[in-house]
């Protein structure tokens, strides 16, 4: 444990609006790839082939699937309260006729997250997912390409999920908020 983790009362967090006006001031490069977790801004791994191949796999996948019935994001941004501002990999929206013009999705909006772990897969699941179940987000897949998993975390309530699930291989896998919608994940990961 580090010194800094030792005195957390004494960390100052940020808000999503602090955050914001920093991008805006030149504080964060325009190029930096980060995302605010907790008030915390952390630095995004480098995406390499292989986690860009799976995103762009799932996307195709996906818009094919849901049609009209959602938004498929792919690694933008999801407003989580006012000190989280994640970026997950895949997330599908609630449709809106301004495709979140206005204001940035939240937890209401969003039916399924996916993050593609092929270094951060204990970040993921031990920071992302809690935080994203803190928050009620309905359902959230981590793809783990190192261990050739994908975790199943559906059914949020008091800040932790009810309902996961491992497997090697989800040949069809269904999206819980989407009645008939069926993804085959594994066709190439």
């Amino acid at each position: 444990m580090g010194l800094l983790e030792e005195f957390p009362e004494m960390k100052h967090r940020i808000t999503t609006q602090a955050y914001h006006r920093m991008g805006e001031a030149g504080v964060l490069a325009p190029d930096a790839r980060t995302e605010l977790i907790e008030g915390e801004i952390l630095d995004m791994a480098p995406i390499g082939s292989r986690h860009a191949s799976v995103v762009n796999r799932l996307n195709r996948l996906l818009v094919a699937a849901v049609g009209e019935r959602a938004i498929v994001q792919v690694q933008g941004p999801v407003r989580l309260g006012d000190l989280s501002e994640p970026e997950p990999d895949v997330a599908l929206l609630k449709p809106r006729a301004d495709y979140y013009r206005d204001a940035l999705p939240g937890a209401a909006d969003v039916l399924l997250i996916v993050e593609v772990a092929d270094s951060t897969e204990r970040l993921d699941r031990r920071v992302k997912v809690p935080l994203y179940a803190r928050h009620g987000v309905l359902e959230v897949w981590v793809i783990d390409l190192q261990n050739a998993l994908v975790h199943f975390h559906r059914r949020p309530g008091g800040g932790a999920y009810a309902d996961i699930s491992a497997t090697e291989n989800p040949a069809v896998t269904p999206i819980a908020a989407l009645s008939g919608v069926m993804i085959d994940l594994f066709g190439t990961l």
